[in-house]
């Protein structure tokens, strides 16, 4: 945004209108990348005069990953607050993207999209988009061939046994039915809720999931419901197959055998369904239409077949019409090969599953919202009721056994007491059965109702194409970049083809195996996982409290919601447990590559939600407990400017912390606040978004002030959280003290007395090559060493890079020397052993030199290695430095004077008078009494230093307790002198001073 200043009292821009108390007109403009902008003018409002304020509309609340078309954009706070500056603004009205460029992002938001271009598109509505397509897809193969086979084996009540009188009205056959009812309207309901929590996507599962749990769960799931989806084409192709293939049989027209007709009739017609899809949604809508009146016509000759007395053909294969003894002999369960209550299930279930048939084509849909729930549970109503009369009906009229031969009459004197009892009673005798398997009956004819079966198989039609549409929206999300592939879309409806092709394969595959039994149970553990992350989702975004979640729907407990998923888990247990652990070790694989590869997406999901209320908590729950000296962790404050500008210093506090303390790098931003507050508020996410990048585990604050001093003092003052506050701050060595000027030393200075006026310990880090890289950053966040500098200054910069970046590495073995020469709380010990328990330090052993008294050094020593132990910190060496208190060399001593000679007042020779007025003058400077006075302090620094040369000149890391200046007593440029002589010429260097609180002890 460039902002036109005024010149001399005149405006260079020619629209400005002079009137007091008017917004600037606003031109329009170009921006970088072509992007264009539209004219943002004023309008005159509701209240009656012109105004750049706009009134509550739908257009600024749409997502901003629009694909194309135009997004409306409000004025942003500081257009409205600097809007009486007498400036032009350039500010968009609306944004314009092109399609290229949006390719790639996140699945295009219809939310965002232009309407415009949606004319040629096709949209359904409730009736067609969703109830058609879910009781299409829930009616169909279980309910004509082996909706019989399951209340044969479970019966429709229980008899002698231990359950309760309504248990035993229910019977399990009704259960089967029951329980998956319960299932899927628990998930409805779920569904309906999220849903309507806004504006619904294509994508179905997947895009329910994935916006309420994030793109790992969304990415998991996702992948195995469409996988699941294919397979169930193959489950419905193949009952198809076996419905043409028994009447090739019974016509004596075989083609091979019965299992190969079976992959030939299916193969056959899953390429005629793939045909039929290709030719787009509009013609597959059409043809369920149809396919929806002839499954009507079927179930209703169903109901009226039953009613019609039975002829002698029928009565000979099982079929009696309404009788009350075979309605009371079926009524207990007689499970027969091997099969038990949940195998049935599980083979019954797969009907059940056709309940996000609407929402799987959400992106078709004219109002998602509002026809996916009413859609959806009327259909589960419709259907469910449908499967229960049918049962019932087929109960109450046709025996378990039957062998077909009409002949098989009662014969006066000949046993009948196979297990049609009730055949007997009627005349006819199937005891042949106990022995031979018999072709009919409830329990041998998988074609129960094989005159109304035939149409019900055409149900993959409607599969084939809502399974495809999982992919595409996978993949436009770009969570799996190999099947980027499948994502690119074909026509108005931008239809899937490559889709469509994927699940052709996954469905001849399936197909070839010809068995509809060992297929069903396949794909029951792949839809309850599916259902279990649906109410998941629903009881997970409740429990998070969010104030975005907000859904229309209302009907709906999360506690349910909750009950729902764990039904399913335990019903995907007891169907097939090594089934079940199969399905979770998958979802739990892919869910572990989508958290490592980190998708660049953020959908506000419940996840989100969560982890924000738990910090909160567990934030709330710390600031009621006292600090305790064991849990004691550095929290570290360390000014490193912008994230990027001194890396070794980051890269040092995030050794300290890592994933296991607060980190904060901080910046502060020094001068007027209205001239910086733009680029400290830009700077915010930016300098995040690079610890983030750079898998630094750190956060970023910024604070605007009139000077260093002051901005530091409200960072240290302010940071935090609770107990999640800084209780150390780290700050590098001004290497440039003799330079920079008499403000910019005692802001410094002042803010060590600030750290340790608030009891915060202090850590000074010094690098000879020093620490600031700002100068050889560029603009898009690269370190940059070449340019047109000086072969000098090139090199000078190739050192401080490779400095810059020591921490980063794994430091060699070495020694890290800790020169513990004043007890102050144990923090000057703790670090540095912190420092060894990380992995790029786990090669440098602690030394440990203390100051001892001539002639006990071996006492100390004992002294020091019995503390050491009792803290179980390990040591490779202690050493006793016993002659501190020596004079330093007169070379060292010189160094020291022409380093403090240019801050020096030099009072002592001149009079009294003289010496007060240039006191007064000069109140900053170093005078002969303060040296006079701190001369063994002074000395003791440079004594230090010659020790360190001596002792430590080889270690990886120097670490020394760091020398306190007495406020109004030493002035800032001699503790400058202090330091600097302290840490001259010696590997990297920290000081370091506790706030004199332990934090160590030997208790447990």
């Amino acid at each position: 945004m460039e902002r036109i200043k005024s010149n001399g009292g005149g405006h260079l821009n020619s629209a400005y209108d002079a009137a007091p108390d008017e917004p600037p007109v606003y031109e329009e403009t170009n921006f970088p990348g072509e992007e264009h902008r539209t004219i943002r003018p004023s309008v005159i409002s509701a209240f009656g005069h012109d105004t750049l304020d706009r009134v509550p509309n739908i257009d600024f609340y749409r997502n901003a990953g629009s694909v194309s078309g135009h997004r409306a954009v409000r004025p942003s706070l500081q257009e409205l607050h600097d809007v009486f500056q007498k400036v032009t603004i350039s500010v968009p009205e609306t944004l314009e993207d092109d399609g290229e460029k949006s390719d790639g992002t996140p699945f295009d938001d219809l939310e965002s999209a232009d309407t415009s271009d949606d004319k040629g598109l096709v949209k359904f509505g409730w009736i067609r988009g969703v109830l058609v397509r879910c009781m299409l897809n829930i009616w169909g193969v279980m309910l004509f061939i082996r909706l019989s086979w399951v209340f044969g084996q479970a019966g429709w009540g229980l008899f002698g046994t231990t359950f309760d009188l309504f248990c035993c009205f229910l019977g399990l056959g009704i259960v089967v039915i029951a329980l998956s009812c319960v299932v899927t309207t628990i998930t409805g309901l779920s569904m309906s809720a999220i849903c309507t929590n806004g504006v619904v996507r294509g994508g179905g599962a997947y895009y329910l999931i994935s916006r309420s749990l994030g793109p790992e769960f969304g990415g998991s799931i996702g992948l195995i419901f469409a996988f699941a989806n294919a397979v169930a084409v193959a489950m419905y192709v193949v009952g198809f197959a076996e419905t043409v293939v028994d009447l090739l049989k019974e016509h004596a027209s075989l083609m091979v055998d019965e299992i190969n007709d079976i992959r030939i009739v299916g193969c056959i017609t899953v390429v005629l369904l793939l045909g039929i899809s290709v030719a787009g949604m509009e013609w597959e809508a059409k043809a369920q239409i149809v396919l929806l009146v002839i499954l009507l016509v079927a179930i209703v000759n169903v109901f009226v077949g039953t009613v019609i007395p039975a002829t002698v053909d029928k009565k000979s294969k099982g079929f009696f019409g309404y009788t009350s003894t075979v309605f009371q002999e079926n009524f207990t369960p007689a499970f027969r090969d091997g099969e038990t209550f949940f195998s049935v299930f599980a083979i019954f279930f797969p009907a059940a599953t056709g309940i996000l048939a609407g929402a799987n084509i959400s992106g078709d849909l004219r109002d998602p919202q509002a026809a996916i729930p009413k859609g959806t549970l009327l259909a589960i109503f419709i259907t469910g009721v449908t499967y229960l009369a049918v049962a019932l009906c087929v109960a109450a009229t046709v025996v378990r056994d039957a062998t077909g031969n009409a002949t098989d009459l009662v014969i006066p004197g000949v046993a009948c007491n196979n297990s049609a009892v009730a055949a007997c009673e009627l005349g006819y005798n199937f005891s042949s059965c106990a022995v031979d398997t018999c072709k009919f009956g409830l329990m041998n004819n998988f074609q129960g109702l094989v005159l109304s079966s035939l149409q019900g198989h055409f149900q993959p039609l409607s599969q084939i194409p809502l399974t495809s549409v999982f992919p595409q929206a996978l993949c436009k999300d770009n969570i799996y970049k190999a099947l980027h592939f499948f994502a690119k879309g074909h026509g108005k409806n931008n239809e899937p083809i490559r889709g469509y092709v994927l699940t052709f394969i996954i469905s001849v595959a399936f197909i070839l195996i010809g068995n509809l039994n060992t297929i069903a149970p396949i794909i029951s553990n792949f839809f309850l996982a599916s259902y279990a992350l649906i109410n998941f989702s629903c009881f997970h975004a409740s429990y998070a409290k969010s104030p975005g979640w907000r859904p229309a729907y209302k009907y709906y407990n999360m506690w349910l919601s909750l009950l729902g998923a764990l039904l399913c888990c335990v019903v995907m247990f007891v169907i097939n447990w090594w089934a079940a652990l199969l399905t979770y070790g998958i979802e739990i694989l892919l869910y572990i590559y989508v958290t490592v590869k980190k998708p660049d997406v953020n959908w506000g999901s419940s996840t989100q939600a969560v982890t924000f209320v738990s910090a909160v908590s567990n934030a709330l729950s710390l600031a009621g407990v006292e600090d305790h000296v064991k849990n004691f962790r550095p929290q570290i404050l360390v000014l490193t400017g912008s994230a990027r500008t001194r890396p070794a210093l980051l890269d040092l506090a995030h050794s300290f912390t890592k994933n296991y303390g607060l980190c904060l790098t901080c910046e502060v931003f020094v001068g007027p606040r209205s001239e910086i507050y733009q680029e400290m508020n830009a700077g915010m996410e930016k300098n995040q978004q690079w610890l983030n990048k750079t898998k630094r585990k750190a956060f970023y604050a910024g604070v605007a002030c009139d000077n260093f001093r002051e901005g530091t003092e409200s960072l240290l003052l302010a940071s935090g959280l609770g107990r999640m506050r800084p209780n150390t701050l780290m700050i590098g060595f001004k290497n440039n003290w003799r330079t920079a000027g008499r403000d910019a030393v005692q802001s410094y200075v002042g803010v060590l007395h600030d750290a340790l006026d608030f009891e915060y310990g202090t850590v000074i880090l010094r690098i000879n090559q020093g620490l600031d890289v700002s100068h050889l950053v560029a603009e898009e966040g690269v370190y940059a060493v070449a340019g047109s500098v000086t072969e000098h200054v090139a090199k000078m910069n190739e050192k401080l890079m490779e400095a810059s970046g020591q921490f980063k590495k794994k430091q060699p073995k070495g020694t890290i020397d800790v020169w513990w020469l004043f007890d102050d709380g144990g923090l000057t010990l703790l670090l540095p052993y912190i420092l060894t328990t990380r992995k790029k330090w786990k090669d440098s052993k602690l030394r440990i030199f203390i100051a001892g008294q001539p002639g006990r050094s071996d006492l100390d020593k004992e002294e020091m290695k019995s503390l050491l132990k009792k803290f179980r910190i390990k040591c490779s060496d202690i050493n006793v430095i016993d002659d501190i208190h020596i004079k330093p060399r007169s070379d060292s001593l010189k160094n020291l004077d022409d380093m403090i000679k240019p801050f020096c007042l030099h009072e002592g020779s001149k009079d009294m008078i003289q010496a007060d007025v240039m006191q007064k003058e000069h109140p900053w400077k170093i005078t002969d009494a303060e040296l006079s006075s701190f001369e063994e302090k002074t000395h003791l620094q440079v004594r230090l230093n010659e020790l360190l040369q001596e002792n430590s000149k080889s270690a990886n890391l120097i670490v020394v307790s760091m020398p306190i200046a007495r406020k109004e007593s030493v002035s800032d440029f001699l503790y400058m002198a202090w330091l600097d002589i302290l840490t001259k010429n010696l590997p990297p260097t920290l000081l370091i001073r506790g706030n004199h609180k332990s934090v160590l002890t030997f208790y447990s």
